[in-house]
C-alpha cells in the first residue's frame, strides 16, 4: 500500500516537474478568454459599419442578434470538436486532423500571415486612439503617436505573456470584468434615456426607415462587420491543452459566454440609439466617446478610458491564443520547430509569442488597417465553414468515434447554409476584397509543397535551419515540451458513449 502511494506521489511530482504547457485555465478564466477575446474593439468600431450596410436601425439590431445566434451555432459545433479532438490549435488542429496537412496549412498560413496580426493591429490602434483622444479634443491624434503607443502596448503584453501564463490569465480576468462594467455603464445610461422617453430612433416606424434600398449583398456585408465584433468566440479551442478538465469546462465556458456577449452587444447598440440619431452614429469616429460626451457631461472622460481598458484586455487575449496557434503549427511540422518550444522555467511559448508580436508591429508600420476588417472577417468565416464542414465529414467517416458532446445535425447544417449564403453574396458584393483573400490564402500552396512536403532538401538548408534553431534556443532559453500523450490522444471507439 505504501509502495502504491509512493509511486503515485512520484508520478504526480514528475507531471508537475515536466516542461510542458501547464493546466492553469479554470472555468472562470475560460469564460474570461472567450468574453475577453470577443469584446475587444469590435463593439466600438463595428456599429457604424453594420448600420451603414444595413441601412436602418431596426435591421442593424436584427443583424446583431442574428450574429450572436450564428456564433452560438458555431460554438456548439466547436464544443463537439474540442472534446473529440482535444488538441490546442482550434480550427487548424481540427482541419489538419480531418482533411490532412495541406488544408490545415492554408488556414494556418492565412491566420499567421495576415488575419491575426491585422486584428491585433486594429485593436491596438483603437486602444491608442481612445487613450490619446482626450489630449487632442479638436483633432485626431497624430499618426506617429498612435502607432508608437500601439507598439508599446503590444511589446508590454508580449513580455507579460512570455513571463507567466498565470499573469496573462489574471490580466484577462481583471480586464474582462472591467470591459463588462464599461459596457454595463453604457447600457444603464441608455436604459435611463429610454425610461425618460428618448427612444425616437427605436420606434418601429422610424427604426425601419431605410437610408438606402436594402439588398442581400449589403446585408451580407453588415453581417461581416458584425462578425468582426463577434470574432474570438472559438479562441478557447486554441488553448484546450491548458484548460483544467477541458471535456467539462470547454463546453460550459461556451454555453455561458456566447449568450452573455450577444445580450451585452444588443443592449449596447440599443443604448447608442437612445442618445444618437443614425446620422450622428455614422458621422462619429469614436461611437462610445460621442455617447459619453452627450450623456455623461463632466464624466465623459470615463468612456475613452473604459474603451482603452477593454481593448487592452482584447490585445492580451489575442496574443495569448494566437501564439498557441503558431505553437500548434510548429508542433505539426508546418512552421519552424523553434516555434514549438517553450521556456524551460516559465513554460510559455516565447518564440511563438515573439513571432505574433513582430508580425503585428509590421502590420502597424504598413499603414491603414481599418479597411481590412471586411477582408479579415471573410477569412474568418471561410475558416469557420471549412472547420464545421470537417465536423460533418468526421460524422460520416468515423461514426463510432467517441463524442462526449454530440450536437444535433441540424446545428452544423444550419450554420453551413448561412455560411454559403453569406460568403456567396460577399463575393458578389466585394469581389476584389474576397478574391484577394482567396489569392493570399492560395499562395500557401507552393510554400506547403516546398517547405513541408519536400523532404529531400539540400543539406545546407537543414544546417542553416539547425543553426538558427540552436541560436533561438539559446536566446530564448527554450526546449521542446515533454508531452503526455494521454492528455491529447483522440478518443477511441472503445471509449465511445454515443
Amino acid at each position: 500500500m505504501e509502495d502504491k502511494e509512493k509511486r503515485k506521489k512520484d508520478t504526480d511530482s514528475s507531471k508537475s516537474d515536466r516542461v510542458t504547457l501547464k493546466k492553469e485555465i479554470g472555468l472562470l478564466s475560460a469564460c474570461a478568454i472567450i468574453i475577453g477575446n470577443i469584446i475587444g474593439s469590435g463593439i466600438f468600431i463595428s456599429p457604424k459599419g453594420v448600420l451603414e450596410h444595413a441601412g436602418s436601425v431596426g435591421l442593424s439590431l436584427i443583424v446583431w442578434v442574428c450574429g450572436g445566434g450564428i456564433c452560438a451555432l458555431g460554438s456548439l459545433c466547436y464544443a463537439e470538436l474540442g472534446v473529440t479532438i482535444p488538441k490546442s490549435g482550434g480550427d487548424y488542429s481540427y482541419v489538419t486532423e480531418i482533411f490532412g496537412g495541406l488544408v490545415g496549412f492554408l488556414l494556418l498560413w492565412s491566420a499567421v500571415l495576415i488575419m491575426y496580426p491585422t486584428t491585433l493591429a486594429v485593436i491596438a490602434l483603437t486602444f491608442s486612439n481612445y487613450v490619446l483622444q482626450p489630449a487632442f479634443t479638436n483633432c485626431l491624434p497624430p499618426y506617429i503617436a498612435t502607432r508608437l503607443l500601439a507598439t508599446i502596448c503590444i511589446l508590454f503584453l508580449t513580455w507579460v505573456n512570455c513571463s507567466s501564463v498565470r499573469w496573462a490569465t489574471r490580466i484577462q480576468d481583471v480586464f474582462t470584468v472591467g470591459k463588462l462594467l464599461a459596457l454595463a455603464l453604457i447600457i444603464v445610461v441608455g436604459l435611463v434615456q429610454i425610461c425618460r422617453g428618448h427612444y425616437d430612433a427605436l420606434h418601429p416606424s422610424v427604426a425601419f426607415e431605410f437610408s438606402q434600398d436594402p439588398s442581400v449583398g449589403q446585408i451580407a456585408l453588415a453581417f461581416l462587420q458584425a462578425s468582426f465584433a463577434y470574432s474570438g468566440w472559438n479562441f478557447l479551442n486554441y488553448v484546450t491543452e491548458e484548460v483544467v478538465e477541458p471535456r467539462k469546462n470547454l463546453p460550459r465556458a461556451i454555453y455561458i459566454s456566447i449568450p452573455l456577449v450577444t445580450l451585452v452587444y444588443t443592449m449596447t447598440n440599443i443604448a447608442y440609439f437612445s442618445s444618437m440619431s443614425p446620422e450622428e452614429l455614422l458621422a462619429s469616429n469614436a461611437v462610445a466617446v460621442t455617447f459619453g460626451e452627450k450623456l455623461l457631461g463632466m464624466f465623459s472622460w470615463v468612456m475613452p478610458i473604459s474603451v482603452a481598458l477593454s481593448t487592452f484586455g482584447g490585445i492580451n487575449g489575442y496574443l495569448f491564443t494566437s501564439s498557441r496557434l503558431c505553437f500548434s503549427g510548429a508542433r505539426e511540422g508546418h512552421l519552424p520547430y523553434l516555434l514549438a518550444m517553450i521556456h524551460l522555467k516559465n513554460c510559455t511559448p516565447i518564440p511563438a509569442l515573439l513571432v505574433c508580436c513582430i508580425a503585428t508591429i509590421v502590420i502597424l508600420c504598413i499603414g491603414e488597417t481599418h479597411n481590412l476588417i471586411n477582408y479579415v472577417s471573410f477569412i474568418n468565416y471561410l475558416s469557420y465553414g471549412v472547420t464545421i464542414a470537417g465536423l460533418l465529414y468526421l460524422r460520416k467517416k468515423r461514426p463510432n468515434l467517441a463524442r462526449p458532446i454530440k450536437v444535433n445535425m441540424l446545428v452544423p447544417i444550419s450554420y453551413m447554409i448561412f455560411w454559403v449564403v453569406l460568403l456567396g453574396f460577399s463575393l458578389y458584393s466585394e469581389p476584389v476584397v474576397c478574391g484577394l483573400g482567396m489569392v493570399i490564402m492560395l499562395t500557401g500552396v507552393p510554400v506547403y509543397f516546398v517547405g513541408v512536403r519536400w523532404k529531400d532538401k539540400p543539406k545546407w538548408v537543414y544546417r542553416v535551419v539547425e543553426k538558427v534553431t540552436y541560436m533561438g534556443q539559446k536566446l530564448c532559453y527554450v526546449v521542446f515540451p515533454q508531452e503526455d500523450p494521454s492528455e491529447t490522444e483522440p478518443l477511441t471507439a472503445s471509449k465511445a458513449i454515443d
